[in-house]
């Protein structure tokens, strides 16, 4: 089931105060993007953001694992009820982001 683009519309209007944060379509999902960095994606209407030990400790006690699709390695999987709260869902993506390695410049 692809995701629907109202889903990532409401996680980009949450994530509205950060800069640089955007989203693209890949095969009927969408990645999400945050200063150049694919932080998370959003597959069948969930957010899964990409695991780091500073959002494993921000997300403390709500910590859970899944997989976006089969296959995929697995991330932190963010319930409805967590990306609700904007400002909570603002700062796991600017620790996730912060944490990454910029991405390799193609040749």
């Amino acid at each position: 089931m692809a995701t629907k683009q109202a889903t990532v519309d409401y996680i980009l209007d949450q994530l509205a105060s950060l800069n640089g944060v955007s989203a693209r379509k890949m095969f009927g999902e969408y990645a999400l993007y945050c200063d150049g960095k694919v932080v998370g994606l959003v597959c069948d209407d969930a957010l899964f953001v990409k695991i780091t030990e500073g959002g494993k400790e921000f997300m403390g006690e709500h910590y859970q694992e899944g997989c976006a699709y089969p296959g995929a390695k697995a991330s932190m999987e963010i319930s409805g009820d967590l990306f609700e709260d904007h400002h909570w869902l603002c700062e796991l993506i600017l620790i996730t982001a912060s944490q990454l390695p910029l991405p390799k410049q193609k040749k």
